[in-house]
């Protein structure tokens, strides 16, 4: 509604109902702002909790890498991680909170088929391999919580600048100009009651 308006009571009632519009607008958007800000808040104390892992269990990944390629020899170990499979059953999707779409990676883990035989191999290539493995899931993992996070904070920007321009710019204009027609109404009916009471002494003068 064009604020620069005249003051009519059909332009009153379209100020009132763009302010009613407005202010449940904003209402909406400070909701989704507080839920977003809930799971935003839940996946970071996850990725907190993901991370610690990670690192836990990338030192003893590398200890155990270490001491394999001690006693196996570090081209032996090469030759063996060449002939670990690739990692193909990643799938990501995406699901939906308010509005923001955030993905969904799904990840199966499948038992670990050995690529090389146990005669000529020692038991600490096999533990570095399982951490390995381990810090491969947590690591998709994090990428997903992470990934999610970032967007529900861009989200959440974005709903805050809107909800700031609703509070701070679109309701105080429609407020002052509800009460600039509701005031300029008021005047109006004042001036023409006045003209009538002016009317009615005319008339029984004459």
């Amino acid at each position: 509604m064009n604020p620069n308006t005249f003051p009519t009571k059909g332009n009153l009632i379209l100020a009132k109902n763009s302010l009613a519009l407005a202010s449940q607008g904003y209402e909406l958007m400070d909701k989704k702002r507080n839920i977003l800000l809930r799971e935003l808040m839940g996946l970071i104390d996850q990725a907190r909790e993901i991370q610690s892992e990670i690192d836990t269990t990338f030192t003893e990944a590398y200890k155990a890498l270490q001491h394999a390629n001690m006693e196996l020899g570090i081209h032996f170990v090469e030759e063996m991680a060449a002939s670990v499979p690739v990692e193909n059953s990643v799938r990501i999707k995406t699901r939906s909170i308010m509005g923001t779409e955030i993905p969904l990676v799904q990840h199966e883990p499948a038992p670990m088929k050995l690529s090389y035989a146990y005669h000529s191999t020692r038991e600490s290539l096999d533990e570095a391999r399982l951490h390995f493995d381990r810090v491969k899931y947590l690591t998709i993992k994090l990428s997903m919580v992470e990934n999610s996070a970032y967007r529900l904070a861009a989200s959440i920007r974005k709903t805050q600048k809107r909800a700031n321009a609703l509070k701070n710019i679109t309701i105080p204009m429609y407020r002052a100009l509800v009460t600039d027609i509701s005031n300029a109404l008021e005047e109006k009916d004042r001036e023409e009651f006045t003209r009538l009471k002016v009317i009615k002494r005319s008339k029984k003068r004459a």
